[in-house]
């Protein structure tokens, strides 16, 4: 940008304040709303360079004028969160003085503009100070680490009629150089949270004046401009688009009109686009090249591109004469981005409106669903999501953490959202998709054998891919009744067509779900998902256990076995564990429950085979350790451990289902670990992309895979999926297996330990045990859930008893889809214990206020529940 001067060619008034400031000009007040909201009400840009020294301030300063100058003006807050070169560059103090300047040579209006600099590096201060001393009429004045400088324009602002004019500087060090060296050579260091935390509370800043209360009505336009490109570091040394993505900003994009520019630019509106940025318009400046036709003819007229005038290599009358040739471009420039504000607006209102009259939304009854509490999401960053919300007759982006994983989906933070981004437009970029039986290409080859090397080490020896976790299963179930078949000679393999394939069953437990197809379906036992509405064809083709569970209830770690075991004469200790390591203990495979547990197993399993002679149990299927859509059960992972041992004698193949619990999620990259033992074939999906798209993989023994091998192709496994192992899944799947299991890249990775650290305060999750209105807890990996006490029949999965706590806590923040009346967070293998905890303060607030209702409620109906009114 051209340099001006210090010196101030009009009339400026100053006044020095200290930092923090305990002082606020008079037109700008402070609104009160959280740091995880933004107001959508009034357009608000970011203004992105395709590369340094392309303009970006003299666009800023384009349209800031048509702002306050235009048919219907409005007032303007322009931000600089980062200035390097300063006090003798100050992107802030040029958009001030020259917006100002340019008013003044027309026909000014009442403006009031001023120029903040919010906190400066010593050597910044240390060099103002020298130049106030020796020119005190002309600089910035300073005073501790901030400065202010202010004047009018025009009439009107006496009666409150004109506009306003707010500039900002948040961080600025003296040399010119990147931010993150200026960080390395004069200090003032600043964290990317606190950047964003600072530039977040201004954006939130009233600019109205005592009049109006601070109330604008729409009449504020906010620029935010950074420095640099597109992918020039922060103070942090974070990419610039990386650092500000949470915000996700709509862009306008300052293209580069030199040699070489067309390049820049469009690599700079790539990188905007892979992180999920909406650019609005590229503006250029015009240098006899027409870079702006190679421009439009790569975007296909997805945006406009403006071309601006040449900028005088020695501007005349301070670029003024330069600004009025272009202010017909502002102008229209400005009109584009109005148009994209209101049709944004418009869209996240027609969208809620019109939603439930179009989807029909999977496991939800619609008459529970008024359009009031359609949740519209604008965009998800790490663990939120960006949700639009009416608050106060103001259009809001509020930040939800997203409690469900999105159905226990996402891991990723931030950072690998956008590697995992990149890492699939690559592998469509290069393979588009291409099929998969008898061929093999690096995304799949490579998934594969991480997979083997992780997950299935020491056990698994093949892979066979589908695309949800439900198919997983339903090939898993194939694998398992084949091998069993081939072991115990049920099969002909000389008739593939012989019969007696219908007399095997499956052993698995009650509370357990694997997936809404009808196979995964059958291996399931009765449940509000398998009832005739649901599955008329239902049958249950298996033997049921009822597994004993773990559960936190008054701060204890408690065992709960079924009225079906015997198990009369157990102690305290056999009962209760003040830890969960004490129930993986292996020196519980001796205790007086392991008898107990095998006892059970044996009878149950000769009980079948003396009532059902011509039927076998072909099959174990577990989830191991959690039971996830069935109430986020905790199974006491001794009594799986046993049942798996006794399947192994009885040769009948054993099948984890993993879809859930696999890739850290119960705090280890396979449940298996926690089990102490191995399976045959295990199911696997969800996070093993890390979320972000559908994939699933159903690893398998090698004596399993022989169990299909043959002279007949019809001997083989006939399953499969047009899009198995399609090359983004499998890319991700990559980037997500080295993200999580890397301790350089997940902090949550105890260094040779190969497992979580403990995320949840259990300090927060013992209390929360031990309220009234609690009847359990599970705080396992990245799970911590409550079960709601019910009433009456109020319970299970139709259960509304914790309907309005959950809307509760919404309101603050946690985006809950409850199962009946339990509640869960569920966060990723990389969401920091902070966090978690921040959002269990929550969750405790709201749950301790629901229990004292609860204690109420309940004293009532015992007291008056008996009477008749």
């Amino acid at each position: 940008m051209p340099h001006i001067p210090l010196r101030p060619n009009f009339f400026l008034r100053r006044r020095y304040l200290p930092f923090p400031f305990l002082l606020q000009p008079k037109f700008i007040h402070e609104h009160s709303f959280p740091s995880s909201e933004l107001d959508l009400s009034n357009p608000t840009f970011m203004i992105y360079g395709s590369n340094t020294g392309v303009g970006k301030t003299l666009v800023s300063t384009g349209i800031a004028t048509s702002i306050l100058s235009g048919s219907e003006p409005s007032h303007c807050l322009y931000i600089k969160p980062v200035q390097t070169g300063f006090p003798v560059d100050s992107d802030s103090r040029f958009v001030y003085r020259k917006v100002s300047e340019i008013l003044r040579t027309g026909k000014p209006r009442g403006i009031f503009a001023s120029n903040r600099v919010v906190k400066a590096s010593k050597e910044v201060l240390n060099a103002a100070t020298e130049l106030s001393m020796d020119n005190i009429e002309e600089g910035l004045g300073f005073r501790g680490s901030c400065c202010y400088e202010e004047t009018v324009v025009g009439k009107g602002m006496e009666e409150g009629k004109g506009f306003k004019l707010i500039c900002l500087t948040l961080y600025g060090w003296k040399e010119a150089v990147s931010p993150h060296l200026a960080v390395e050579r004069e200090g003032m260091a600043v964290d990317d949270s606190l950047l964003r935390e600072e530039l977040g509370s201004w954006l939130r800043v009233s600019v109205g004046g005592e009049k109006d209360g601070g109330d604008e009505k729409g009449a504020v336009w906010r620029l935010v401009e950074t420095a640099g490109g597109v992918a020039s570091p922060g103070p942090s040394g974070s990419l610039q688009c990386d650092l500000y993505r949470p915000f996700r900003l709509p862009v306008i994009l300052v293209g580069d009109g030199r040699l070489g520019g067309i390049s820049a630019t469009i690599s700079a509106y790539e990188s905007l686009e892979v992180r999920g940025y909406d650019t609005v318009a590229i503006v250029l400046e015009g240098l006899g090249l027409q870079n702006e036709i190679s421009l439009l003819s790569y975007l296909r007229n997805r945006l406009p591109v403006f071309v601006l005038p040449p900028v005088p290599k020695e501007p005349s009358n301070n670029l003024i004469d330069w600004f009025s040739e272009s202010s017909k471009i502002f102008s229209s420039l400005q009109e584009v981005m109005l148009s994209y504000h209101r049709k944004r607006i418009q869209s996240l209102h027609d969208m809620r409106k019109k939603a439930s009259n179009i989807f029909w939304w999977p496991f939800t009854q619609h008459k529970f669903v008024p359009m009031e509490i359609v949740t519209v999401i604008d965009s998800r960053c790490g663990e939120n999501f960006a949700i639009h919300k009416v608050r106060h007759n103001k259009e809001m982006l509020v930040s939800q953490f997203d409690a469900c994983a999105s159905w226990w989906t996402q891991g990723p933070d931030a950072i690998l959202q956008t590697e995992l981004a990149r890492e699939m437009g690559y592998s469509a970029a290069r393979y588009g998709h291409v099929m998969f039986p008898e061929n093999v290409y690096e995304p799949s080859f490579r998934c594969a054998e991480l997979l083997l090397e992780g997950v299935g080490k020491g056990w698994a020896s093949r892979v066979f891919f589908s695309d949800n976790g439900s198919t997983a299963v339903e090939i898993a179930l194939k694998m398992a009744l084949r091998k069993f078949s081939f072991d115990h000679g049920l099969t002909g393999f000389e008739n593939v067509n012989s019969s007696g394939i219908d007399e095997i069953r499956v052993l698995a437990l009650n509370g357990s779900y694997h997936g809404d197809t009808l196979g995964a379906m059958e291996a399931q036992a009765p449940t509000s998902y398998t009832g005739f509405l649901q599955h008329p064809w239902y049958s249950g083709k298996g033997l049921f256990l009822k597994p004993p569970t773990v559960l936190i209830s008054m701060e204890i770690w408690n065992l709960s076995i079924p009225d079906c075991f015997e198990s009369d004469n157990f102690g305290k200790d056999d009962l209760q564990f003040s830890s969960y390591g004490e129930l993986l203990s292996r020196d519980r495979d001796s205790s007086d429950v392991a008898r107990c547990y095998f006892s059970y197993i044996s009878n149950q399993l000769l009980e079948f085979s003396a009532s059902n002679p011509n039927k076998y149990i072909g099959a174990l299927i577990i989830e191991p350790v959690i039971h996830g859509s069935g109430g986020m059960h905790m199974i006491d992972p001794l009594f799986q451990r046993m049942l798996a041992t006794e399947c192994r004698k009885r040769r009948i193949p054993i099948i984890f289902d993993e879809v859930f619990s696999g890739f850290w999620r119960l705090g280890r990259e396979s449940a298996a670990e926690l089990l102490d033992c191995l399976p045959d074939i295990a199911c696997f999906g969800k996070l093993m992309t890390g979320g972000i798209i559908p994939l699933a993989a159903t690893l398998a023994t090698e004596t399993v895979f022989n169990a299909f091998r043959g002279d007949s192709k019809l001997i083989a496994l006939l399953h499969g999926h047009s899009y198995s192992a399609h090359a983004m899944g499998c890319a991700a799947a990559v980037k997500s297996m080295q993200w999580f299991k890397d301790p350089t890249t997940n902090i949550n990775i105890e260094h040779g330990e190969g497992k979580l650290k403990e995320l949840w305060d259990m300090k927060f999750v013992h209390h929360i045990s031990s309220l009234p209105a609690v009847k359990r807890v599970v705080a396992l990996g990245t799970l911590f859930a409550i079960e709601i006490r019910a009433k009456g029949a109020d319970l299970g999965y139709a259960s509304l008893q914790a309907s309005s706590l959950v809307q509760q806590l919404r309101e603050d923040g946690i985006f809950m889809r409850p199962l009946g009346n339990v509640i869960y967070l569920m966060c990723g293998p990389c969401t920091s214990q902070h966090f978690c905890s921040q959002q269990l303060i929550k969750v405790h607030q709201r749950i301790s206020k629901f229990s004292e209702a609860w204690v109420k409620e309940s004293q009532f109906d015992q007291t008056y529940g008996n009477q008749i009114f």
